[in-house]
């Protein structure tokens, strides 16, 4: 395999007393995501500073010098210190050998470049919305841990996404951070004069100048791109501010300095990827730039070009919904790109062509998933079912396919299970299959095993997951309702609305109509009598965020905060408010069930369900995306049956008597059984899910799929 290293500057502003240098070593790796021995080691410095930033570089910065000396005259601390830096030392030198080296070890080309618009690696470093960024980051510590040539290639957004507040009304209210990139986790890429490295991107009329930042993720080098810089016009400068940003034509420019910077920062560089994988169409403007590339190397046409280009090269889609297909009006991309038409001696309507649906509609807009499928040589969805959705939606740009044959594949998402799996459940499985079972979800006798472990033991550590999730829950909810002007009789009260006694459920996601988080309270009387009985009490609680742009869908947050105020269910139902990842692993790792009603069948995968069952906690959902591969009655339920119609209302009417008749008849019942203490039946189903689900859906059998299915065979062509 051949190796390539990313320079990068040694950041100044972080001195650190040279007993205690693994420390810098520790922090810019962010490898400290899923290690708990790291964690612990950042509390014991700070512990109030830790819990606050979560961010090891600011926790540092802040540091008083005694404290400094303090930790060095710590034996505890040291030895800590030293036990966490050998590990990771050993991780990166690959001991022991992980799996890509086992496997392929004669493999002797370039990386496997993966290119996304977000990433979500840890709360501390807010360039992620949802599960598409969350997917990306669990990609790359996946990539890292079974030592794939790999890099990413995203965009360092200075404001990030938006932190949410929920007002007195149950308005969604917007707040963006503003980033100071040297306080994070991040490095300053250095080209190979030693500087900062600079690339430029084609603009009408002007150059646009960025830069690179390296976040390491392991053994796996991710470059974030920004355009704040001095060289830059004011008006450009904004480009990289804001993930997600409304305007159309800055969302245009993001994904070019995306596709087309991010190709010609690796070219800068001098790494030659043997493999491109444009993981949804925000980076599609990659294959234009390889095209162009292509043509310039081999003297060729542009067709012969991206022909040539397009063999090589991966596209994941991961929506059947229209709003997730981007498109573009054709003045804009006119505008954009007569340049680079120019440049390749092609007309502007032949580079139009390359982003059109179909090929008779020459007015039709620019959509950047036909064009990543153009420039692709293989396009996959991220569950069967999704691949099946998208090859119906789009196998009439295949050419020359036969009527058996398809254009979109699948490779079915996962999770990066040492990132979701909770402290006590961790716990428990080493003590019971070892301290490498993270490293042996697939083997052999993992089930077997899980099975095996005693029942009061599952649901001792599920319990405790359990109080920690409510006591943040309480915690959030006392900060809220204090900012609304609650009186000290009613924040009082909060501290008896949650119990972890009762049957928890949780429902957590971006809140996109066709997700459908208010079907559960299509009839009013039917719920009351589900979540307010005495005997059997049910919570469930709420989490998510809706775009800035999307109004039903902070419309649907506002209906749903308003009925948690109701006195009807006061105390069963409350609203999470500012949904992060952190605010995500408590959820998955503590509830009881996971409720998931989207719209079959447009939720392409969905996994905050994975994370679930690696916890022990059930799914009750409707059979779309994962859930269609997942289910099985001994681990969970499902709403309804896998048919679905055009008829809106008729299909929630359906899917929402379905899911009251599984609450109702099933799910309370079970978790309720007669003669009181822990549920045997429940407990059995939690180890099932575990035991099932975990080796299945994570995010090491996910990349392996990729890497023998997807790159390798890319990487020959």
């Amino acid at each position: 395999m051949k190796e390539f290293d990313i320079p990068t500057l040694e950041p100044s502003e972080l001195e650190i007393p040279e007993e205690l240098n693994g420390l810098r070593e520790l922090v810019y790796n962010l490898w400290w995501c899923w290690s708990p021995e790291a964690h612990l080691l950042f509390h014991r410095i700070d512990g109030p500073r830790w819990q606050h930033y979560r961010n090891p570089v600011e926790l540092l910065l802040g540091l008083e010098p005694h404290r400094w000396e303090q930790l060095q005259n710590d034996p505890v601390f040291m030895g800590g210190l030293h036990d966490v830096v050998g590990q990771l030392r050993r991780y990166m030198q690959g001991d022991p050998s992980p799996w890509f080296r086992q496997s392929f070890p004669d493999y002797g080309q370039g990386p496997f470049a993966y290119f996304s618009t977000e990433f979500g690696w840890h709360e501390s470093l807010g360039i992620y919305s949802g599960g598409l960024g969350i997917l990306s980051g669990d990609h790359c510590k996946s990539a890292s841990d079974l030592g794939l040539p790999f890099i990413g290639i995203g965009l360092m957004y200075r404001r990030g996404y938006f932190r949410q507040t929920i007002d007195l009304d149950g308005l969604q209210q917007h707040f963006y951070p503003d980033y100071d990139n040297s306080r994070l986790p991040l490095e300053l890429v250095a080209g190979k004069d030693g500087r900062e490295l600079r690339i430029s991107v084609d603009f009408p009329g002007r150059e646009v100048q960025a830069r690179a930042w390296r976040a390491q993720v392991g053994r796996a080098p991710v470059l974030l791109l920004d355009t704040d810089l001095p060289e830059n016009r004011p008006e450009d400068r904004p480009i990289t501010s804001i993930l997600y940003v409304r305007g159309r034509e800055m969302r245009l420019c993001q994904e070019i300095i995306l596709g087309v910077g991010g190709a010609r920062t690796l070219e800068a560089l001098g790494i030659q990827p043997a493999v491109w994988h444009m993981n949804e169409g925000h980076s599609a403007f990659l294959g234009l730039e390889r095209t162009r590339l292509q043509a310039a190397a081999d003297g060729t046409g542009f067709h012969d070009a991206m022909e040539a280009a397009r063999q090589n090269a991966v596209f994941t889609t991961h929506t059947p919904v229209p709003a997730g297909n981007e498109s573009f009006q054709n003045n804009l991309i006119r505008k954009y790109f007569t340049g680079f038409a120019e440049k390749c001696g092609i007309e502007m309507d032949t580079v139009l062509a390359t982003g059109r649906i179909h090929d008779d509609k020459p007015d039709e807009g620019f959509n950047l998933t036909a064009l990543a499928i153009r420039t692709a040589g293989s396009v996959n969805g991220v569950s069967a079912l999704h691949g099946d959705v998208a090859d119906g939606i789009w196998r009439h740009m295949g050419r020359d396919l036969a009527d058996d044959d398809r254009l979109v594949g699948s490779v079915t998402n996962g999770v990066h299970t040492p990132t979701w799996i909770g402290p006590e459940i961790r716990a428990l499985l080493q003590e019971h299959l070892g301290t490498d079972f993270l490293m042996n979800l697939m083997g052999s006798d993992f089930s077997d095993r899980v099975l095996a472990i005693p029942d009061e033991a599952i649901w001792s550590a599920h319990q405790e997951q359990k109080k920690r999730l409510i006591e943040l829950t309480r915690d959030r909810l006392m900060e809220q309702f204090a900012r609304h002007g609650k009186g000290p009789d009613e924040l009082a009260e909060l501290e008896n609305h949650l119990s972890p006694d009762h049957l928890t459920i949780g429902f957590a996601r971006r809140f996109a109509t066709y997700k459908r988080a208010a079907l559960v309270f299509r009839d009013v009387e039917r719920l009351k009598a589900i979540v307010a009985s005495d005997d059997r009490p049910v919570q469930i609680l709420f989490a998510g965020k809706a775009h800035p742009a999307d109004r039903p869908g902070q419309d649907l947050i506002r209906e749903i905060f308003v009925k948690t105020l109701s006195p009807d269910w006061r105390g069963r139902i409350h609203f999470i408010e500012n949904y992060n990842m952190r605010i995500a692993r408590f959820l998955v790792q503590g509830v009881d069930v996971w409720l998931n009603t989207p719209r079959r069948p447009q939720e392409a995968s969905g996994t905050s369900g994975m994370k679930v069952a690696l916890n022990g906690g059930l799914n009750c959902s409707i059979l779309d995306g994962w859930w269609c591969e997942g289910f099985d009655e001994a681990h969970g339920w499902a709403i309804g049956n896998n048919h679905h119609t055009d008829d809106h209302d008729e299909q929630d009417k359906q899917d929402a008597d379905a899911l009251y008749h599984v609450l109702e008849d099933m799910l309370v019942p079970a978790y309720y059984q007669e003669g009181g203490g822990p549920p045997a039946g429940w407990i059995a189903r939690m180890k099932r899910a575990i035991a099932d689900l975990a080796p299945r859906f994570s995010t090491a059998r996910m990349v392996r799929e990729y890497t023998e299915r997807y790159y390798l065979p890319a990487s020959r062509k």
